[in-house]
């Protein structure tokens, strides 16, 4: 089937997006198009570039370290991170592309937040694109591009299906990754169990050594933040699927992981997968 594809925003989340894509093209199906908001335009973005399989060996070794050495302080006041060594890696897995010359049409969904609309990148530089896209307030720094304040697409549009509704598909597929259900257990080769407990031994030994400083019971600004954010979302997605229902939904539990787990690539990807199968299983598709 000839497929247009829509990525939402979740943050690490997003890595689901990989084993959804996966999957549709082990069924040999065809993607024609893809619209994105956040990870999800980054990973649709990647995918339309041909450097989404260069960035999943890239992402499956990372570990929470890594993650953190990536993220560059900002002193502006509007975000805490750059992003500059993010994109500097995403550029060298696919250059310089301009969005019109993909060999798939490819939206990536940004807000500009002075007038309160969306902004849907259809043309231009494809890492500005995604870039605008990804700018999640107050942890990113906005980018501005010709008169525009851009900040992340889910803001407003967290599961952009509008984009693709006039595409000559044979269906339309969304992934959600804001589901209010079960996370799916997924058996991880030893290797990879092995490594993420041996990050939450650090994690824990430094909470150890800074208990004082540290409680469990309490929520940093950051945290109620990013919680504030994510319940957005997940109501915005509602309202949006209603108006622009897709031909089928793909639902993956908002319990998978944490907005910045990044060094939880393996686990996430497989989980997208598996969700992606059942779902398309169930559609006949």
């Amino acid at each position: 089937m000839k497929i247009a594809l829509v990525l939402g925003s979740g943050g690490a989340r997003g890595y689901a997006h990989i084993g959804v894509i996966e999957e549709l093209i082990a069924r040999g199906h065809e993607i024609i198009s893809i619209s994105g908001s956040s990870m999800g335009a980054l990973v649709g973005g990647l995918y339309a570039a041909g450097g989404l399989e260069e960035y999943k060996e890239w992402v499956l070794g990372l570990d929470a370290f890594d993650v953190a050495k990536l993220l560059d302080i900002s002193f502006d006041k509007r975000g805490f991170i750059k992003g500059e060594r993010i994109f500097r890696k995403l550029e060298e897995i696919v250059d310089r592309r301009r969005i019109e010359e993909l060999p798939i049409k490819f939206t990536a969904v940004a807000t500009e937040v002075r007038r309160n609309r969306e902004v849907w990148f259809q043309e231009g530089d494809l890492l500005t694109a995604i870039r605008a896209s990804i700018a999640i307030p107050s942890f990113f720094t906005p980018v501005e591009l010709n008169g525009m304040l851009l900040v992340d697409g889910g803001v407003l549009n967290p599961l952009p299906v509008a984009p693709v509704m006039s595409d000559h598909a044979d269906r339309i597929v969304a992934v959600n990754l804001y589901a209010d259900r079960p996370k799916p257990q997924i058996q991880l080769p030893q290797q990879e169990q092995e490594r993420l407990d041996r990050l939450e031994q650090a994690k824990e030994a430094l909470k150890e050594r800074f208990k004082e400083l540290v409680s469990d019971e309490d929520y940093s600004m950051f945290d109620i933040i990013t919680m504030s954010f994510d319940g957005m979302q997940n109501t915005l997605i509602r309202y949006r699927l209603a108006g622009y229902p897709p031909d089928l939904l793909i639902e993956i539990s908002k319990d998978v992981c944490g907005t910045y787990d990044f060094h939880k690539a393996y686990e996430v990807i497989e989980v997208g997968r598996m969700v992606a199968r059942e779902a398309l299983d169930g559609a006949g598709i």
